[in-house]
């Protein structure tokens, strides 16, 4: 039996991820900062331009990082047979962009972690079973347990970013809604 690399796109992501943590601890905050999406942002900052995407990749601690990363691995690899490795880093771009773009214009929080990420391909799975004209029951079911759960938890103050889930989730399903009218 050979070892395969199945799902290069999501592979790399959690191996890059892990890298980036173990530097983390070894080169300290100064290199943490850099896969940190800061509250406001420089037009004039390439930092701060390479934040946009770097955060995904940047994570707490190791129960942050596998939190994430356990879902992830568990969805992604089907993802990305279904869709393909270049749809699949085009959504989670989209996906990091997006939630950035917005979190910086409405709110006053820095943001790490693949979290978003995560929301996004939960939502996206849930389209595994859609037909032309129809709305998967499962799609409104995943929708409803998830965001639901994060639009209560909204409410707290735990230093979680459940914008950055809630915006995950909806990226995802308007992804799973695009990607299938084709």
């Amino acid at each position: 039996m050979k070892i395969q690399y199945n799902s290069p796109v999501i592979l790399t992501y959690a191996l890059t991820s892990s890298i980036v943590l173990i530097l983390s601890y070894i080169l300290g905050p100064g290199f943490k900062s850099l896969f940190v999406l800061g509250s406001t942002f420089s037009f004039t900052s390439l930092s701060d331009y390479i934040s946009l995407v770097s955060y995904i990749f940047g994570h707490a601690d190791w129960g942050h990082l596998v939190g994430n990363f356990a879902l992830i691995l568990l969805v992604g690899p089907l993802l990305e047979e279904k869709y393909g490795s270049s749809t699949l880093i085009k959504m989670i771009v989209v996906t990091a962009l997006v939630t950035a773009a917005l979190n910086i214009l409405f709110f006053n929080n820095n943001v790490l972690g693949a979290s978003g990420i995560v929301f996004m391909l939960i939502l996206l799975s849930s389209f595994s079973s859609f037909q032309k004209g129809y709305i998967p029951m499962t799609f409104i079911l995943v929708f409803i347990l998830y965001i639901g759960r994060e639009v209560v938890n909204s409410f707290e103050n735990d230093q979680v970013s459940q914008f950055g889930h809630i915006m995950g989730g909806i990226c995802g399903g308007l992804f799973g809604f695009y990607s299938e009218r084709k």
